[in-house]
């Protein structure tokens, strides 16, 4: 029974150790893909724990999480274990990546927001709009009620009747160019009683 727990032991003892996030970095920077593979399963779970702490999506997450060791394998040669760990490295780069994402996020969300205020349109307030409408009407029936019958008539006919001079001419039953003045002299006294300036 000795011997079986000697050998055990020996056995365990032969496998080799786990190797560390900086071996394997290193090992990864010469293209190594079996090590690439192995450090993403050594320190994956503290990358996404770490973007979805500042995330709070998991779908983002996973898809910063992916981008990080992208990076990773991309750039594993600039890695200087002199200033620190694989695994702080890794994190450093994630957060940063993390950051950015809120960053934009945050970006497109203010874009759209400032896009949906100047596309918005204008309060409407008809109970005014009506109130303004009914003044202006009073001020222009009383401003043509100043008026001498015949330029009132050659007023309303031209502007709310929507008729030519020769219409106008051939329904009051005067010449064109008496039409023309009835209308220029209404349209003057208008203005002077509106207060309206040239």
């Amino acid at each position: 029974m000795l011997a079986l727990v000697d050998s055990d032991t020996e056995r365990w003892s032969s496998e080799p150790a786990q190797a560390s996030p900086d071996d394997l970095l290193a090992r990864v920077a010469n293209g190594d893909q079996a090590a690439f593979s192995d450090l993403y399963d050594l320190v994956s779970g503290r990358v996404l724990g770490l973007v979805t702490r500042l995330l709070r999506d998991r779908a983002q997450s996973e898809e910063v999480t992916q981008e990080v060791f992208l990076e990773v394998w991309q750039q594993a040669t600039r890695f200087d274990r002199k200033r620190g760990t694989a695994a702080s490295w890794i994190l450093t780069m994630a957060h940063r990546r993390a950051v950015d994402r809120v960053r934009a996020s945050q970006s497109s969300h203010d874009r759209d927001t400032k896009i949906g205020i100047r596309d918005l349109e204008a309060g409407y307030d008809q109970v005014s709009e009506s109130v303004e409408i009914r003044i202006e009407h009073e001020r222009v029936s009383r401003a043509l009620g100043k008026l001498t019958e015949f330029q009132r008539q050659a007023v309303q006919l031209a502007y709310y009747g929507g008729y030519s001079h020769s219409e106008m001419a051939e329904h009051l039953g005067v010449p064109i160019g008496t039409v023309k003045t009835r209308l220029r002299d209404g349209m003057i006294r208008l203005r002077d009683e509106m207060g309206v300036t040239s």
